[in-house]
């Protein structure tokens, strides 16, 4: 979310800033809205306090025994103008916070202009690439060989977009993860959570995947059992009451006991029929639902850990790190990557998240895009790191630098992690501050977030970096000791 009061400040700067995304100026709808939006909160203050004072004069008024009619009047009258201006106030503030909800945080001065990730610069560049004596097969070809792959029954249960892993690679994939934990937590200084995998809106919304991507991920809807209890209790009490009349009737006829239970038990199967209708066409309705998300990314569960808290100064940076499956519906991207494991609607990923001080955030930026290099590093898997152009960041970030591993069956660099710093746009959205050591009153935090890696894509670039020519695939030193001391992964039976 953008302070309005720099908008205010500086509109062209702003103008200017979005213009760097592709987007038309916003600053005057922005601030018409604003100041319509102040106009009407002025107005509904200078009403109360007319009240204020007229309860004061009809007080005065009642002790001396005066007609307070008139004032009475004037009060009911001022009470419609102040609801009139106060709905007015909430209407655009509605209003304000929609339109700078669904806008983008604005690049740092040193992110290149750019329209798309062919303006993206390269900035490092780490390892050599292998020279295969054979050619060198991709990482599908290679899993199915070995029975570690299986995206054919993966569709067949699931759809698109999904795969088993069996055996070795299923074993490599757990080592991955165990690995890049050890070595967030024992080295680079980061704190390991287990975080919820479904979320609320809110906690969607101030990690910025909410209103604008919603079509991204992926809802899951709860029954709320108190609200169905009291959407229903009326009900229930109707079914409860024509029962109980029902057997009244049967008795008052004096009809014989056997003929009591029927009717009893007949009337009894009725009732659970008829509530557990009710309860169905709640549900198909949409009624008496929590919407809850599968998280896209750890980064949404762990940031949100300072949602709408104030921490101190001292105990800041906060660094956090989580494996967790994410969940993604790609819909932006479809025909895109649709062989394999590169674009997936579940994948695992280690994710690093931090909370920072404002002065510290470009240095804890720099501090995070290291410590995910260095588990590529440790692996010696080629890879480089380019800086994203404006056109190419996510929507929350300000800057970001993106790891690119190297796929010999692509014969190019692929996406392995993003590192991103959100400045206080996240922080804005979920109220997340922090009490300075000096001075008076609270700041926004700032938050970063990034790939510690995927460990799909990971696991990815080991079998097609690390392939031999019988299939078999060497396991990297560093992953060994996960692996139970296997040094390779062996080759498809002859």
């Amino acid at each position: 979310m953008h302070d309005i009061r720099l908008i205010r400040e500086n509109p062209a700067q702003f103008d200017i800033g979005l213009s760097k995304r592709g987007l038309p100026p916003s600053s005057a709808e922005i601030l018409d809205i604003d100041k319509r939006r102040r106009a009407a909160i002025t107005e509904s203050e200078g009403i109360q306090a007319k009240r204020k004072q007229l309860s004061q004069q009809i007080g005065m008024a009642r002790r001396k025994g005066e007609n307070t009619s008139v004032l009475m009047t004037q009060v009911e009258s001022l009470d419609k103008s102040f609801k009139e201006s106060e709905a007015q106030a909430t209407k655009l503030d509605a209003e304000l916070t929609r339109l700078l909800s669904g806008l983008p945080n604005l690049p740092a001065d040193d992110v290149p202009y750019g329209a798309d990730e062919s303006d993206n610069r390269e900035v490092a560049r780490f390892g050599n690439h292998r020279n295969f004596a054979f050619p060198p097969s991709d990482h599908v070809a290679l899993g199915e060989a070995i029975e570690g792959m299986d995206f054919a029954q993966a569709a067949k249960v699931s759809g698109s977009r999904f795969v088993y892993l069996k055996g070795h690679v299923a074993r490599l994939e757990r080592a991955l993860a165990q690995f890049m934990l050890d070595l967030h937590t024992g080295e680079n200084g980061y704190v390991e959570v287990s975080p919820p995998l479904l979320v609320r809106d809110s906690a969607m919304f101030g990690t910025a995947q909410l209103p604008k991507f919603a079509l991204d991920q992926f809802p899951t809807f709860l029954i709320d059992q108190k609200k169905l209890r009291r959407a229903i209790n009326s009900d229930f009490q109707r079914v409860v009451d024509r029962d109980k009349k029902l057997l009244e009737d049967a008795l008052r006829a004096d009809v014989d006991s056997k003929s009591v239970r029927r009717i009893r038990a007949r009337a009894l199967a009725f009732s659970r029929q008829e509530m557990r209708n009710v309860v169905e066409r709640a549900v198909s309705e949409g009624r008496h639902l929590e919407r809850l998300w599968l998280i896209p990314t750890a980064e949404v569960s762990l940031t949100n850990l300072v949602n709408d808290k104030v921490v101190e100064e001292s105990v800041l940076p906060l660094r956090f790190t989580a494996c967790t499956p994410s969940f993604r519906s790609e819909a932006g991207a479809a025909g895109r990557d649709t062989r394999g494991m590169i674009r997936q609607h579940q994948f695992s990923k280690v994710e690093l998240v931090s909370i920072t001080t404002p002065e510290q955030s470009e240095v804890e930026h720099e501090r995070m895009t290291a410590s995910a290099q260095k588990v590529l590093k440790i692996l010696q898997l080629p890879f480089r790191t380019v800086l994203l152009s404006s056109g190419d960041m996510g929507f929350s970030a300000r800057k970001t630098f993106d790891l690119e591993v190297w796929l010999p069956s692509q014969g190019r660099y692929r996406e392995i992690s993003s590192c991103s710093n959100c400045g206080d746009f996240q922080a804005r959205r979920m109220n997340a501050r922090y009490r300075p050591k000096e001075g008076k009153g609270t700041r926004f935090v700032h938050t970063l977030n990034g790939s510690g890696l995927a460990v799909g894509r990971t696991l990815i670039a080991i079998l097609e970096n690390y392939q031999n020519e019988d299939g078999s695939v060497t396991v990297p030193e560093a992953l060994r000791s996960y692996m139970g001391g296997l040094q390779v992964i062996p080759g498809p039976a002859k």
